[in-house]
């Protein structure tokens, strides 16, 4: 499953401590996973009761370390309040997959694994230990988003709808998909088995059986996300290729004087695609997360602080 660094403007786990949460992320996936699948093959169905959640022995190292900060007596209220909010957050970081579940087949399992994994990605990708950011309820059920999380190996990254802010003004991206060797810049057109004929005009024209409408051209997106992050990255010293792909998972294109740093990918060639990302074997790289930075560096992020995190600024 792909990891969700950055999700529209919320703020992320991954943009505070990018050399921590990919690789914990992988080994939390990794182990919960074998766990649950165990209980199962064992029919130890009332396993989801119990949570189960990976031991790391360093939590209560650095709660004393923050701890230590203080000078404490047992009796201090606000202190104590300030530790239960630390501990809560930290335990946030934990996959707990003591969800109930009902699968007949591993297949089932998995599924129902990976949903959960998606609403845990929601929740790193919206909040820290400190701060959090109103999530709105569509993104729960987006299947794109879904899609893109649910079919990639671990070692993809993905920015879905960031925000970026440049020059103090935000620019809205679509999708970002960051693997170790490439970026790229999906603009997407949607409408099922609608036959698009593509132009460098403003407007494309869009035909579904006998009626034809107009569409925005997906172009100007396409080329709005290559051009940023290209100047992002050659300000960053980040050498990765870009690119710029128009997509119709569902329906058709047809643009016969495409450009040449333009990709289309619709109903006949967006799945041997797909399959080729899906089955990439690399692990994350260091250009990677050079790049997954810049573009954390750049993105606009709109947070409020934890209620039980607030006594500390009195």
């Amino acid at each position: 499953m792909a990891q969700l660094i950055k999700l529209q403007d919320y703020i992320s786990r991954y943009e505070t401590d990018l050399s921590r949460y990919p690789s914990q992320y992988i080994r939390l996936k990794k182990q919960q996973w074998e766990k649950i699948k165990v209980a199962w093959e064992m029919g130890e169905l009332d396993v989801h009761k119990q949570p189960i959640v990976e031991e790391v022995p360093e939590k209560r190292s650095v709660f004393n370390k923050i701890k230590q900060i203080f000078n404490r007596d047992e009796d201090d209220f606000l202190n104590r309040e300030y530790e239960e909010a630390l501990l809560r957050g930290m335990n946030e970081e934990e996959l707990d997959v003591s969800f109930s579940f009902n699968a007949n087949t591993e297949l089932e399992l998995k599924q129902q694994f990976l949903d959960h994994l998606l609403k845990f990605q929601i929740k790193w990708a919206s909040s820290t230990i400190a701060e959090k950011s109103f999530v709105d309820s569509r993104y729960y059920e987006d299947l794109r988003l879904k899609h893109f999380l649910q079919s990639f190996p671990d070692h993809t990254l993905l920015l879905y709808e960031p925000v970026f802010l440049l020059k103090k003004a935000p620019v809205e991206f679509e999708l970002l998909l960051l693997t170790p060797t490439d970026i790229w810049c999906l603009a997407f057109l949607e409408e099922e088995d609608a036959v698009y004929i593509g132009s460098n005009d403003h407007f494309w024209s869009m035909k579904i059986g006998d009626r034809e409408t107009k569409v925005l051209s997906p172009m100007m997106s396409a080329n709005r996300m290559g051009k940023i992050v290209k100047q992002l990255f050659t300000l960053a010293g980040v050498d990765l290729p870009i690119h710029k792909v128009i997509v119709s998972r569902t329906g058709f294109i047809d643009y016969p004087d495409v450009p040449s740093d333009l990709q289309f990918l619709d109903k006949r060639s967006y799945e041997e695609w797909f399959q080729k990302i899906r089955h990439a074997h690399s692990p994350v790289k260091r250009m990677q997360m050079q790049a997954a930075k810049v573009l954390l560096d750049y993105c606009q992020t709109t947070s409020f602080r934890r209620p039980e995190w607030e006594h500390d600024r009195l």
